[in-house]
């Protein structure tokens, strides 16, 4: 199950009334992607559900997840933050073994095969090596 808390189901609203499109048509699409620095990384993008994707509607928002991405969400949730620093939405996830110090990258805790980068330089890292 992925929690959606309504702050994100909020701002979604917001950032769709702002683009004019209907939110009973688009929502936010959630899926995970091998890259990053990590191995895995979080993507999201307006758009419409396929056949096959797990909807959550919260707060009259929909968010789209597609099956192959539900192993690595399962369980996470889905938030909006405002930071000085940084805005927009994350996830916290409890099935990432480590991540990026972005958050937008992640080690899948259940890995068949080693990792393609170092675990010793990543922890706490920004995406690229710089701060």
């Amino acid at each position: 199950m992925i929690t959606v808390t309504e702050n994100a189901s909020g701002q979604l609203l917001k950032m769709l009334k702002q683009k004019d499109f209907s939110p009973e048509e688009k929502g936010l699409r959630v899926f995970v992607e091998k890259g990053g620095c990590a191995g895995m990384q979080y993507a999201m993008q307006i758009g419409v559900g396929a056949e096959g994707d797990l909807l959550l509607e919260k707060s009259g928002a929909k968010f789209f997840v597609d099956q192959e991405s539900l192993e690595f969400l399962d369980g996470c949730e889905l938030d909006y933050v405002d930071a000085l620093n940084d805005s927009g939405f994350k996830i916290e996830n409890p099935n990432a073994a480590r991540s990026c110090g972005c958050g937008t990258s992640f080690e899948p805790a259940k890995t068949e095969k080693a990792p393609e980068y170092d675990p010793e330089t990543m922890d706490g890292q920004v995406c690229g090596g710089s701060e």
